[in-house]
């Protein structure tokens, strides 16, 4: 075929395995159990623990500020707040299955 988007020699794409440096950032099974792992043992950080009391006593901006001041970018912070978030509903859950 002459002309269109099928034009040319028709040939065979060459398929490469992915590049390993696309691994980049990817969190491994132990890495994440490990740092779980320190996290029941040590417990938050002050600014994480400082940001889930102002998101017990629903000041959610107030909250959003003081962890972007802390962490730095807009994503991160809202990486954090939803971390937290989850963090407390297990408590409250496990609070709930207590009682």
């Amino acid at each position: 075929m002459a002309v269109g988007l099928n034009k040319g020699h028709k040939v065979t794409k060459n398929v490469s395995k992915p590049r390993h440096s696309h691994r980049r950032g990817h969190l491994t099974r132990h890495t994440t159990f490990l740092g779980d792992r320190i996290q029941e043992v040590c417990g938050f950080a002050r600014c994480k623990r400082r940001a889930a009391e102002l998101r017990k006593v629903s000041k959610d901006k107030q909250a959003l500020k003081f962890i972007k001041k802390s962490v730095g970018t807009h994503i991160h912070t809202k990486r954090m707040q939803e971390e937290l978030r989850n963090v407390l509903a297990a408590m409250r859950k496990a609070a709930a299955k207590e009682d």
